[in-house]
């Protein structure tokens, strides 16, 4: 298939590109600055391009001859406001509004969108609230297209070598003798990157995954505090995790929300914690997945001198 891959420089987009590619399907990637996806080009059969995305002519020039859409695009940060920050709006409302839009403009009729588990429009964080909306917004443009297919993925959150999860943790421990934690009872359910990458796949390929919802979630439950626990471990790094109360991890997050760049961790993601981020159900078997464990590949990337 020709593929349309929005957001494939990141962290996601980099191990889907890789499988996609690998297994002979053409892709497109777009990006903001050339320099961020270079590397890239060494797959087969992968153009990258330097667009943005957010123009409804530069959607429509690379949509021209495309079967499929894959979009990850999203943002952790996206400024605040009611229900939410303009960034948030941007990218995980208004961006999959035009997707789907220009989707039907040139009759490519599959969209593949990750989203994240917890997604609701009444949910307690800006980011998980923007989240909701856009798959609403979806849902509202395909009922109208009945001949588009859209599939939706609610990955928990994802490790994998270069993660922001896993590698965070463990440089944490490198430098700090105990790492302070709000949220620390939080619940979540990891799943490797490979999987969601394997799950797009699968989805491509199958026609009874049109119109339908997924959670992806790994095989096991932890809290946040046992995943910081056990990534210092795995690298090397033993660390006693400090449960920080939740008003003093708001200060906390109110610091380093006023450094320059983007924020360590930001009040928004503190609200997110506020649900579980776990699955209702197992996985489905329709996508095939046998869900990968931390344990099986985390400790290898993040053993001490890697």
């Amino acid at each position: 298939m020709r593929i349309l891959l929005i957001g494939g420089t990141g962290f996601l987009g980099r191990h889907m590109a890789a499988r996609l590619a690998g297994h002979g399907h053409v892709l497109i990637v777009p990006t903001r600055q050339y320099g961020r996806g270079r590397d890239l080009q060494l797959l087969p059969a992968l153009t990258l391009v330097e667009a943005d995305v957010h123009d409804d002519a530069v959607l429509d020039r690379l949509l021209r001859e495309c079967d499929a859409v894959i979009n990850l695009a999203g943002i952790l940060h996206g400024g605040r406001g009611q229900p939410y920050g303009a960034g948030f709006a941007r990218v995980h409302v208004q961006l999959p509004q035009r997707i789907a839009q220009a989707c039907r403009r040139h009759g490519v009729r599959r969209l593949l969108h990750v989203s994240a588990l917890g997604a609701d429009s009444s949910g307690p964080s800006m980011y998980l609230r923007s989240k909701g909306d856009g798959e609403a917004a979806l849902r509202e443009a395909y009922a109208a297209w009945p001949e588009g297919a859209c599939t939706i993925f609610r990955p928990s959150v994802v490790f994998g070598p270069d993660d922001h999860l896993t590698t965070l943790f463990a440089r944490l421990a490198r430098w700090l003798p105990v790492i302070p934690l709000a949220g620390a009872d939080a619940r979540m359910q990891p799943i490797s990157v490979s999987d969601i990458a394997f799950a797009a796949e699968a989805a491509l390929g199958n026609p009874h995954t049109a119109g339908r919802t997924y959670e992806l979630g790994g095989p096991q439950v932890y809290t946040l505090g046992e995943i910081v626990r056990l990534c210092a471990t795995w690298s090397g790094h033993p660390r006693t995790v400090l449960p920080l109360p939740m008003g003093l991890g708001r200060l906390q997050a109110l610091f380093f929300e006023c450094l320059p760049g983007d924020p360590l961790i930001s009040r928004d993601n503190l609200a997110s914690l506020a649900v579980d981020n776990v699955c209702s159900a197992p996985m489905d078997p329709e996508l095939g997945i046998v869900p990968t464990s931390m344990e099986a590949v985390v400790p290898g990337y993040l053993k001490a001198g890697r």
